[in-house]
């Protein structure tokens, strides 16, 4: 790991101030990745049958870390790294061997990506300037126009991970950035590429279900959580529909949802659930918004404001308020139906009542 040096004017002095965050040399997270790992359980767990997440990411590759996204909610690139450290191609293909020996492995990669998938070998066009960018998103409110966002060195690399004749099929496990797939850079090559990453990773790379993660339906609320607005999402679904009829697939698109999260509110939930329902999604794959440390969302949690601004921004808090929101993604369920009704009529919202439930 190496930190450039940075300085910066104070008074009449410079002073060498250190970058938020420290640049990995590409040979330096290969050298780690490079070690003799038994790609085994820690022997304490030698007493249970079968441990879950082992089972997830045993015949899995990571690829690169750390993730200029920020969201708020997230610590990835608190603990990770905003900028992306990659591996070499040499040094996954390497692994990709190494996990084709393993004695139950049956063709199958689980995962070849990262905290994002798709962020592989992503970097400043100009570093000089990422390294005096306090921004702390790379990819909102917009895409950085030095962020070079080409998925070429992945479509390369999918491509020879592929060509392995002891692998059958290598899945994209991890979430995917739409955001920076259907977004037009302007520069055409970059956008041909990208657009023919979505095709690939649809055709090739999903086991079923390619998982994607909107977060929320409410442009208000994505935008504290530094996310796309929604429409974004309805584009992605619609290429993916497109794709797979194309392709003579039947693929399923995942989206992850949080409720809770601070900005949210009950009528924002009815929302997100009538523009899912009118996607024809039945939600699965959704999470109370949970406090983690590092976090913006989790100061505006537990102080009720919002640091930046010291606006006030409601944030449900007591487990009542919680399962109010939480069970809008669930509306379909019978058991939930009630409660959703008389929830919005005591806001006066019958209208959200209707779209919802007629």
């Amino acid at each position: 790991m190496e930190a450039k040096k940075l300085t910066q004017k104070v008074g009449n002095k410079k002073i060498v101030v250190n970058p938020p965050w420290p640049t990995f040399k590409e040979s330096e997270i290969d050298r780690v990745y490079d070690l003799p790992y038994t790609r085994m359980p820690h022997p304490r767990y030698h007493s249970k049958e079968v441990i879950p997440a082992y089972e997830m990411i045993r015949h899995s590759i990571n690829i690169h870390r750390g993730c200029f996204g920020g969201c708020t909610f997230c610590t990835i690139s608190a603990h990770q790294g905003k900028f992306i450290a990659s591996r070499s191609e040499k040094s996954v293909l390497k692994e990709v061997d190494k996990v084709t020996e393993m004695p139950d492995f049956k063709g199958y990669i689980s995962d070849l990506g990262g905290p994002s998938a798709n962020m592989y070998k992503m970097k400043g066009i100009h570093e000089e300037i990422c390294r005096k960018c306090k921004r702390p998103s790379c990819i909102f409110p917009t895409i950085c126009k030095n962020l070079d966002t080409d998925h070429k060195p992945m479509l390369d690399l999918y491509k020879k991970v592929r060509e392995n004749p002891k692998v059958k099929k290598a899945f994209i496990g991890s979430g995917i950035r739409y955001d920076m797939i259907l977004e037009k850079t302007g520069r055409e090559e970059t956008d041909e590429n990208n657009s023919k990453y979505l095709r690939e990773v649809i055709k090739n790379h999903v086991s079923g279900r390619l998982k994607v993660a909107p977060e929320h339906s409410s442009d208000e609320v994505l935008k504290f959580m530094r996310k796309p607005p929604f429409k974004l999402f309805e584009q992605l679904n619609d290429e993916f529909n497109k794709i797979n009829k194309e392709e003579n697939l039947n693929q399923q698109l995942v989206p992850y949802f949080i409720s809770g999260h601070p900005g949210s509110k009950s009528e924002d939930m009815a929302n997100l659930a009538i523009q899912t329902k009118k996607m024809n999604f039945k939600l699965e794959q959704v999470q109370d918004f949970t406090p983690t440390p590092m976090t913006l969302a989790t100061v505006v949690y537990y102080s009720g404001y919002h640091p930046y601004t010291m606006e006030k921004i409601y944030t449900a808090r007591n487990k009542n308020e919680k399962e109010n929101q939480r069970k809008f993604f669930f509306w379909y369920k019978n058991e939930f139906k009630n409660s959703i009704i008389n929830d919005l009529k005591s806001k006066g919202r019958t209208d959200l009542i209707d779209k919802l439930f007629k």
